[in-house]
């Protein structure tokens, strides 16, 4: 993928800003089992990480449905991982494990998330 296809997202897209080093996006829906159980992996991560925000969107809702849709999501969950300026970094269908949520933040702003941004999280 090249620079000029790596989608960034706004905070109008999310409902809110940006976190101050990273996003961690999960685009869940309401009767998603394996959503819940990667929400509590995503909380878990973004809870020992500074300046990282955790936003949860459901494919259902206006946001959820409207960036579903522009990046092409065909599941849920899918974990994106945003750095400061809304740049996807990571993205990953399905329930992501810690240590890889852990992995994708150190990498944000860091030369490490120069290369491929749709990069494995899960």
């Amino acid at each position: 993928m090249s620079a000029s296809q790596v989608p960034v997202i706004s905070p109008a897209e999310l409902g809110g800003p940006l976190g101050e080093r990273a996003t961690v996006v999960e685009l869940s829906s309401t009767f998603c089992q394996p959503c819940r159980m990667a929400r509590v992996v995503l909380q878990r991560a973004v809870g020992t990480a500074e300046g990282v925000r955790l936003v949860e969107l459901d494919v259902a809702g206006p946001l959820g449905e409207r960036l579903g849709r522009r990046l092409g999501v065909l599941s849920t969950p899918t974990v994106l991982v945003l750095d400061a300026d809304g740049v996807v970094r990571h993205r990953a269908a399905g329930v992501p494990r810690l240590a890889q949520v852990r992995a994708a933040l150190g990498s944000v702003g860091s030369t490490a998330d120069a290369g491929d941004p749709a990069g494995p999280v899960a």
